[in-house]
């Protein structure tokens, strides 16, 4: 289902990381004006630098607003999430190889121009890019199930 939602959003024209974040936004609560203005800039690797994929980069910010920490002194949590990111990871690179932009494209430049290719039938015939989005909501959706949004998270009124 979120792979599917995922995947339509980005045949919108939301990047990557805007396709994944809004296909959990039932679960975070965020509108879609602020959801998609936060995840903006991870498109194309982190705009358009081809660092780590924008799908992946969704996957990690809707972990993180899920079962993030926000006390800066909670080395326990940190580190239980961060095992947790790197778990999302590791499911990602499993199945397509890496989780960086352009060794997922097969783009031997590191950083590209700032303005995006225009998304026409072409596009999506040279690019994976929608189905890694369905990829990484897919993983994330599968990891939520097996492991519940924690009670306290509800309480502090960060997820619905």
């Amino acid at each position: 289902m979120r792979r599917e939602r995922a995947m339509a959003l980005f045949e919108e024209g939301y990047n990557c990381a805007q396709s994944v974040f809004l296909a959990f936004s039932d679960l975070h609560g965020m509108d879609t004006h602020t959801a998609a203005v936060l995840s903006s800039s991870f498109g194309g690797g982190m705009g358009r630098l081809r660092e780590v994929c924008g799908a992946v980069s969704g996957m990690f910010l809707t972990a993180g607003i899920l079962y993030g920490y926000d006390d800066p002194g909670a080395r326990e949590e940190k580190a239980v999430h961060y095992a947790r990111i790197q778990e999302l990871a590791k499911a990602f690179e499993e199945k397509n190889g890496s989780i960086v932009c352009r060794e997922l494209l097969g783009l031997s430049v590191k950083r590209e121009e700032p303005t995006p290719k225009e998304r026409t039938a072409e596009y999506y015939k040279k690019r994976p890019c929608k189905e890694l989005v369905g990829d990484a909501a897919e993983i994330l959706e599968k990891y939520i199930a097996e492991h519940p949004v924690d009670e306290r998270l509800e309480k502090r009124g960060t997820v619905r």
